[in-house]
């Protein structure tokens, strides 16, 4: 372990691994990386061998970012109990240190070799945090296969299938022949050959690369590419990319100025390709978001609608969102489908295990980052089901593949993005009526930069303010004035910010209560 000295750990800053691992500057995560590995390999050892994933990336964060994150053994992140220890061994500065709780560790396991997947994005940082991940995993006598640039979903696809022989075959080939394989299935079973061309905004992340590469293999899919260019890393999320797009609530900059094309669905994914948010321009030239909560409320109506046409099974599905979700969402899940919301604190830790309670467990954050789980219960009673007629075994059939065609892991752009268009093809439904189901609450998303995020404490799944004490208050009585009025304020999980939302009636009451809000912030964190 005297590759310690190699990667020593700066007085500053003091390093937590959260919902995206550990995320800093990229020239300062090279101890980290180190210990990652490390903590990779211990906890394989602690699994009995099993293989365990590492991602070097740092998401839609800026380019001089970078991030290491740990994937178990089922393409699920790093339980939680073992977040201490993470963070305990990412800020050891001496040897000595280092050392015993590495020694510590080990003692409660038996003497197994570790086996370790590692993937990156294309941050001009992954290179040297790569090296010093695999110098961690070799200082344990670990094993590892490098599967070079991937999504961060294909990665969490790759650790479970080394784990589960029966999901698929554990490569990046492998991810594309069962994404292809199961819509080509659908598709057939439903009477249609391919799915409607989109336009896909790729942040100028590895997104766009694996998109290319499944347009060159199949021609049931037909992704066009805008933001492509991997060849520039300091170009990665600038003007683009689904944060710029949900945040700003307008379309990237390329598309400004080239013009989009009204009724066209456009798509953006984030750097590594976790989240999707979608947009079109309508015939007024107004950009209109399809965001997290749209891509669920889409996913559930047609779950729901297949669910309706076999009546004698009998499931639990349910909605999870976060305080992001708007209002309006919210309502017309329970008013209109008839589906049970519940909350959750910000970060898909939260969201998937309250999602794992149901049956059919939907999750995506406003930001596009979710996915739908289905329980054995569910894959159990389809299976068993005896159809009554031929309508009937098809719908059990489509039921059936969207527990293939979804990445139950992990929030994936690539898999969510096929869901969607598959979901608008067979609910016959067009952008525009997509676009119609409800109408959104006009809503802002704000960022301002603190000195210590860790000031903001919440409550009621991150909706209300228990520190600074008094701000809950005057932004309780601020959100009096507006008619619909919504605001809180949280602290990012990934930088030294504050994230403050807001939502109104009206376009003009939602800026005045969002700047309200970031001025009242402001103050308090002074």
């Amino acid at each position: 372990m005297q590759s310690f000295y190699t990667y020593p750990t700066p007085p500053d800053p003091h390093y937590s691994y959260g919902t995206a691992g550990f995320r800093y500057l990229g020239d300062q995560l090279g101890s980290v990386a180190f210990k990652t590995g490390i903590i990779a390999a211990l906890r394989s050892i602690s699994t009995g061998g099993k293989t365990i994933g590492v991602v070097i990336t740092a998401s839609h964060n800026p380019p001089d970012h970078n991030g290491v994150k740990i994937v178990d053994p089922m393409g699920e992140m790093l339980p939680q109990d073992w977040e201490p220890f993470a963070n305990q061994l990412a800020n050891t500065v001496s040897f000595a240190e280092f050392e015993k709780a590495v020694n510590d560790r080990l003692a409660n396991y038996k003497d197994v070799t570790p086996h370790i997947v590692i993937a990156r994005d294309t941050r001009s940082s992954g290179p040297r945090l790569l090296k010093a991940v695999i110098d961690g995993i070799l200082a344990l006598k670990g094993k590892y296969t490098d599967f070079g640039k991937l999504t961060t979903p294909q990665l969490h696809y790759i650790t479970r299938c080394y784990n589960d022989k029966t999901f698929g075959q554990p490569s990046e080939q492998g991810y594309y022949d069962k994404l292809i394989a199961t819509t080509t299935k659908i598709l057939q079973i439903n009477g249609y050959t391919k799915l409607d061309p989109i336009t896909v905004d790729t942040a100028n992340g590895i997104g766009g690369d694996q998109l290319r590469k499944l347009d060159s293999i199949t021609d049931i899919l037909n992704f066009h590419v805008i933001n492509g260019d991997t060849d520039h890393p300091d170009r990665l999320n600038i003007d683009c990319g689904a944060d710029y797009v949900k945040t700003n609530q307008k379309l990237p900059a390329v598309l400004q100025k080239e013009g989009p094309e009204q009724g066209h669905l456009y798509a953006s994914f984030d750097g590594d390709a976790d989240r999707v948010v979608c947009y079109y321009v309508d015939e007024s030239d107004k950009f209109r978001l399809l965001d997290g909560d749209r891509i669920a409320t889409l996913l559930a109506s047609l779950i729901g609608g297949l669910l309706k046409k076999v009546p004698k099974i009998k499931l639990k599905v349910g909605i999870v969102q976060t305080a992001y979700a708007n209002g309006s969402s919210t309502e017309f899940i329970e008013s209109k489908l008839k589906i049970p919301v519940y909350f959750t604190p910000t970060g898909v830790k939260h969201l998937h295990q309250k999602a794992l309670e149901f049956d059919v467990g939907i999750y995506f954050e406003a930001n596009g980052h979710g996915t739908v789980v289905f329980s054995p219960n569910y894959v159990k009673q389809l299976r068993d089901y005896q159809a009554a007629d031929e309508e009937e075994k098809k719908t059990v059939e489509t039921l059936l593949l969207l527990v293939d065609l979804i990445n139950q892991a992990v929030g994936d752009s690539i898999c969510d993005l096929t869901a969607v268009l598959v979901a608008l093809k067979l609910t016959k439904k067009s952008v525009y009526s997509w676009g119609n189901d409800y109408k959104e609450l006009p809503n802002r998303l704000y960022k301002l930069s603190v000195k210590d995020r860790f000031l903001f404490k919440t409550t009621d799944a991150e909706r209300r303010l228990v520190s600074p004490k008094g701000l809950q208050e005057k932004i309780d009585e601020v959100v009096g004035k507006y008619e619909k009025g919504r605001s809180f304020v949280r602290a990012s999980g990934t930088e030294d910010a504050v994230r403050v939302y807001a939502e109104a009636s009206g376009t003009e009451e939602c800026e005045r209560l969002g700047k309200e809000v970031c001025e009242l912030t402001s103050e308090a964190s002074q």
